[in-house]
């Protein structure tokens, strides 16, 4: 039997009794998350799986630091938690800085995407020209031969080499750019079809008060089938509070249409990476 991903969201919302849900709450699909394992995770499996259901937390886009967490959690198959693992370039913190010069990160890309069920690389970070190096490029066209997405923490210019590198590269936009003004997230959305804005730790979302942003309640009434959410689990206060950040960003979900805010908290997801196999 297969289940489109929104029954899939439905369904799990619905029969889990593991931990407390907020069935009453739409589901979200983090597309951003991270369970890194250097040295040692800060939660175990079974608190990171409590945490997502007593969130409603039905999906995650995976990563880790190294990918050892990424496997475990592919190996557990949680129930109810929809695992979209993604390649990390790292082993360790300090590869941030160099990976876009070090063959041997691409050479990581190429022994991880052996274990088959990879759906895209990183999150890898660049800034401006570092993007320009070579073995970013190969990175960028060996995610397009295999049909994988790409999830950069880049500023404007080195999202613009990207996709000079391979104009059919797809790429999750880490952090929307942190403070690009709304006005030119809109035209890069217009010259770029395959880009999908992430808006973990986005500024100006929001006034003072928790309402919406004039800028950005437009910008999803144009383009609600662009954007994801996420978590950031970068550091161990973003798991301790992760409650808050999935809270804040329902708060202003329910300021917009319920079309705009399903595509957003979980459709969107759904499109890319969906349907998935019922467990």
């Amino acid at each position: 039997m297969r289940l489109s991903g929104r029954s899939f969201f439905i369904v799990a919302s619905l029969v889990l009794g593991l931990a407390p849900v907020r069935a009453q709450e739409m589901p979200i699909f983090d597309a951003h998350m991270h369970w890194n394992q250097e040295p040692n995770p800060y939660y175990s499996l079974d608190k990171v799986l409590e945490v997502f259901r007593r969130n409603n937390v039905t999906g995650v886009l995976a990563t880790s630091r190294p990918n050892k967490g990424t496997h475990q959690l592919m190996e557990a198959k949680p129930a109810g938690v929809w695992v979209v693992p993604f390649i990390r370039p790292y082993k360790i913190r300090a590869d941030i800085q160099t990976w876009f010069g070090d063959p041997a990160s691409f050479e990581l890309i190429e022994d991880e995407y052996k274990r088959g069920y990879y759906r895209g690389i990183g999150e890898f970070h660049l800034s401006g020209r570092a993007a320009a190096n070579e073995w970013v490029k190969k990175a960028v066209d060996f995610a397009v031969a295999k049909n994988l997405y790409l999830h950069c923490h880049c500023d404007d210019e080195a999202l613009l080499i990207l996709y000079g590198h391979n104009a059919r590269a797809k790429i999750i936009w880490a952090h929307t750019g942190f403070s690009t003004p709304p006005s030119r997230v809109e035209q890069y959305l217009e010259k770029y079809p395959a880009l999908w804005p992430e808006l973990s730790y986005r500024s100006g979302i929001t006034q003072s008060g928790g309402a919406l942003s004039p800028e950005w309640r437009d910008l999803f009434a144009r383009y609600s089938d662009r954007f994801l959410l996420g978590s950031d689990t970068w550091i161990n206060e973003r798991w301790a509070s992760y409650d808050q950040v999935i809270g804040e960003y329902r708060a202003w979900l329910k300021q917009l249409p319920k079309a705009q805010a399903e595509r957003i908290a979980f459709g969107n997801a759904e499109r890319l990476f969906g349907p998935r196999k019922a467990e």
